[in-house]
């Protein structure tokens, strides 16, 4: 009975960290992996993390109560702050429908449940592959599993109100828009031209209906240019992957004091 009493509070503190950090983080937090599998995820990495170090005897008092707290702030502001950088894709989908009009046609993400544009979700998708099959998935638990170097388990409470904590995640949202427009610049500049182009067309020849020609030819050519600007596109997203681990790192040691 010592023994579980001694051991409980540090495993228990370790699970909400876990539990906090795959309910935010990109991939497993997604709704069509079943819950049953994040919790067994979370506990598993609970008891992985919880035999590799030698942790601290707490008691169970109103601190501890805190340190919960803490801990879930943790999970839930790290996997965030990756999240939000991901959406750097979507944010480019959303920009390149704007132009090619597909706008009026959002889906429902089934990942999220909510609505996204139409060429944000292709793109995304193909991220997720590419995040996958190049392993990244990995950096993001080991994210998780290193945090404690940067942030002590019984560590009481996180500098939130920090001016640090709050330029960190203004520059975070300004690289996600950076990092967005880079994406979507070579398809929509190149409609840019196309409109500049119908302009002229309509001014020279006034009997073309360019409202009609335009659509049509818009599309094709931004499909056209998705396609060649395919490859440039996944060295970008190899880029947001790194951004979004130096972006946790950063936080963590930032929380941490470090």
């Amino acid at each position: 009975m010592l023994d579980f009493i001694e051991w409980f509070p540090a495993f228990l503190l370790i699970l909400v960290r876990m539990s906090a950090f795959f309910i935010t983080l990109p991939f497993f937090s997604y709704q069509n992996i079943p819950g049953r599998l994040k919790v067994g995820i979370a506990l598993f990495m609970t008891w992985i993390i919880y035999f590799t170090e030698d942790w601290p005897v707490l008691e169970m008092n109103y601190e501890f109560m805190l340190l919960i707290i803490k801990e879930a702030l943790v999970g839930l502001t790290v996997g965030l702050i990756a999240m939000i950088l991901l959406y750097a894709i979507q944010v480019a989908g959303g920009l390149i429908d704007l132009k090619l009009g597909f706008m009026i046609a959002n889906v429902i993400d089934p990942q999220t449940g909510t609505q996204s544009p139409l060429i944000g979700s292709y793109l995304y998708t193909f991220s997720l592959l590419f995040l996958l099959a190049t392993n990244a998935h990995h950096l993001l638990i080991d994210g998780a599993f290193y945090s404690y170097q940067y942030i002590p388990i019984d560590q009481l409470f996180l500098p939130l109100g920090d001016e640090a904590v709050l330029d960190h995640v203004v520059t975070t949202f300004s690289t996600m828009f950076l990092i967005a427009f880079q994406m979507s610049m070579p398809i929509v500049g190149s409609i840019f031209l196309v409109d500049v182009a119908l302009g002229m067309v309509a001014r020279a020849v006034p009997q073309v209906n360019v409202f009609v020609v335009g659509l049509p030819l818009k599309i094709f050519l931004g499909l056209v240019m998705m396609i060649l600007t395919m490859a440039p596109f996944f060295l970008l997203v190899q880029n947001l992957v790194e951004t979004m681990t130096l972006t946790m790192r950063t936080l963590m040691e930032i929380y941490g004091g470090v």
